[in-house]
Order: structure tokens, then sequence, then C-alpha cells
């Protein structure tokens, strides 16, 4: 019999560990090479994991373990022939239908119930155990211990759930209790670190989007027939964001230690929705990309983490990042900053509102826009002229991204 020993490849530097997501396969199937037989999650993403030969696998490690990477996970039986699909449902339904010999009963007399004392032990918790109930908030006369004597253990106070009050006569108030994957967990983590080591603050400004709804009448039709993709949002904003950078090159920067990283390049950073959860690809050198590559590089990169296909790569290295919480209704939000970057631009929903223009009432498509950045290293004079140069470029895109052609902007 020859055994394959599968281990947890390195999914990207730096990182040692990752968890067992789900299996896709069951212990005793066989497996195809190159087959995905794992989800793995990692700190900045998940993963499939692909069997390396062909053979029956053997699974070593539970869904939601965590192993080190270089782990042996599964073995695959190499030298094991690929059953045959009708025999393999013949022996399954033999060994269902075979008849299972009963147990023999016995009678049992009920033994006595003896009351449990109330003693010293059963109302104490371990110092760990009393350190978690009190982060929760939760008394430990309300825990009942599973420890001896009814002490309450850490894994007690760990599982032990605040009272919701007096429960109604009818109706459900069922509960799960779920692991978070450990890309949720390290998201967590981040998000927690950005607020408590960074000196964020939110600038708010509104852009007229007008001429932007013109421009997409005028020529989406034809730029989808050139180009394969749609004439979107998200071109203009991150070319006007990519002058804006241009501008104010504190933006485009990030703190190393005592030292201000400056970059002469723009990679965009795009927040995008993917099955796991939220995933940030970026776009490289948005600098040197027309209309047409930002929208190809957008739509490329949005199925590639739908599509659970994202790599570390590809989610690594951006020096500014946009965020669109309209697409989900938002109108106003306040985005955190990805680290270690300096700043991040939210984009919201587009809402009909009435506007001053001409010394005249008119109503228009209106977004309101938020720019977070790190007062550490971006004053208030580069954050609020950074966010006008953004709305000056949206509001006159003709000019300031198109070079007065808008017809040569949109061929290339």
């Amino acid at each position: 019999m020859s055994v394959l020993e599968m281990k947890v490849p390195s999914p990207g530097e730096s990182i040692t560990e990752v968890e067992i997501a789900a299996w896709l396969v069951e212990d005793g199937d066989y497996v195809e090479k190159d087959q995905p037989i794992a989800e793995v999650d990692s700190d900045k993403a998940t993963l499939e994991l692909p069997a390396e030969e062909s053979g029956i696998i053997t699974l070593k490690a539970e869904e939601g373990d965590a192993v080190n990477v270089g782990e042996v996970v599964c073995l695959i039986d190499t030298s094991a022939a690929k059953p045959d699909s009708d025999s393999a449902s013949h022996s399954k339904e033999e060994t269902t239908s075979k008849p299972t010999k009963e147990a023999p009963t016995k009678e049992y007399k009920e033994a006595p119930s003896i009351e449990k004392k109330d003693t010293y032990a059963s109302r104490v918790a371990s110092p760990a155990a009393k350190k978690v109930l009190a982060e929760k908030g939760i008394a430990s006369s309300s825990v009942k211990g599973t420890g001896k004597d009814g002490r309450i253990t850490k894994d007690d106070a760990v599982k032990a759930v605040p009272s919701m009050g007096t429960q109604p006569a009818n109706g459900s108030r069922g509960t799960e209790r779920k692991k978070m994957s450990m890309l949720r967990r390290k998201v967590a983590e981040r998000l927690v670190a950005v607020k408590s080591e960074t000196a964020m603050l939110t600038t708010f400004n509104e852009v007229n989007m007008q001429p932007i709804f013109d421009l997409r009448k005028e020529y989406k039709e034809d730029f989808k027939a050139k180009h394969g993709v749609g004439l979107g949002f998200m071109s203009f904003f991150t070319l006007a964001v990519v002058r804006a950078l241009k501008m104010y090159p504190d933006v485009n920067s990030m703190i190393d230690g005592d030292f201000q990283i400056k970059h002469d390049f723009q990679d965009i950073s795009i927040a995008v929705s993917g099955p796991k959860g939220l995933m940030v690809p970026v776009i490289r050198n948005a600098e040197d990309l027309s209309f047409r590559g930002v929208e190809s590089e957008v739509k490329r990169l949005a199925l590639r983490a739908r599509d659970g296909q994202i790599t570390i790569d590809e989610m690594t290295g951006g020096t500014f990042t946009i965020t669109n919480g309209g697409v989900f209704g938002s109108m106003l939000s306040t985005p955190i900053i990805n680290p270690p970057q300096s700043g991040i631009l939210g984009m919201h929903n587009i809402v009909n509102r009435p506007m001053a223009v001409n010394g005249g009432v008119v109503i228009q498509p209106i977004m309101y826009v938020a720019l977070s950045y790190d007062h550490r290293i971006v004053d208030g004079r580069e954050s609020v002229g950074f966010l006008v140069a953004v709305k000056e470029a949206l509001e006159n895109p003709v000019e300031l991204l198109m070079d007065n052609n808008p017809t040569k902007a949109l061929e290339m």
C-alpha cells in the first residue's frame, strides 16, 4: 500500500496557521487528483485545498481545527483502485439492508434519587472563570458548574450566556453558538486595532453625480459593445482618487515606526463582498489605467472574490482603499482605515435631492462621500483638500479626467 501524506501548504508569507473551514469529502471517499477536498481559512482569505493524488482519503483533522502550515491533515492511499459506481452503491444497499440484532433488554430497578447538597464548591468559580464571567457581566450564582462538586470551570464561563429576561409564554427564543472563521476573527482584531492605534478622523462632502449620469447615458452602450464591460461609477471614482492622491501625497503614505513612507504609485484597494465576508483586492498601478482598464480589473477581481479564487497576493499592498456602502443602501458612514494605509474613501447611495444651481433650486442626484484618515500623518488641510479634489473631478469629469475628449478617453 502506498500512502501519501497531505500537508498544509503555505498560503502566503508570514502565515503559520490555518483553520479547516469545511471538508468537501468524507472519510473513506475516493478522490481524484486536483479535486478540491477542503476549504481552509487563513487570517487573510479562504482557499481551497486540492488533492495531490488520486486514491482513498483518510481525514486526520476535524472541521474547525487550527493546524500549522506543514502539518499532515489527511492521508491518500494512492494504491487503491477507483471503486465501480454500481458495485459501490450495491454494497451500500447491502450494508443498510442487513438486519441488526437487538440487544437483550434487562430490567433495572431505579436507584433512589439522592438530593445533591449545595456545597461551597458548587457556588465557587475558578479564577479564570471569574474573569470571563466578569467580562460578560454574568453572576456566578446564575451559572451551573460542571467541575468537581459543581465548581464553575473556565469552559462553563465561556459557554455561559447572559440572561435575556423573563421568557414569554409563546414564541421561539432559540440561539445559535457558532465559531467565527479565522478570517472573520482576524478582521475583527484588525478593526479594533485600527480604532485604538490610529488617530482616525472622518471628513464628509457631497457630490453632484449628474455629469457622470449624462456621460454614462451617452456612452455606456458603445463602451460595453467595444470593451465587453459596463461603464460603472468605480472607474470615475478610481481615477478621481488617483488624481487627488497625486495632489496630496500624504494621503497616499503610511507610517512605519518613526518614518513616513510615501509612494509614487497608486495601488487602489477596492472592498468587495465575497461568500466568506469582505475582501479587499488591489488594482495595481491604477495611475496607468484608462476607464476600460479600471472597469476590466474591477470585474476580474470581483468575480474571483465571488468564486473564492482570490489570492493573498491580490489582496496585499494597496496604498489607498475605496469602499462602496451605497450598493447596500447606506446613506452615510464612517469607513475604517485599512492598515497600514492612511486613508479610505466611502461611497454611498445616490438620492435625488434639491440643490442650488445658478441661483435656482434643482433636483439633482447627490452622493455623500466620506474620507477617513489617520490624523497622525494626514493633516486637516490635506484631508479636506483631497476630498474636495475628488468632488471636483467627479463633478467635472470631462475636463479633469478625460482631457476634454470623452470619446477618446473611453476608447482607450
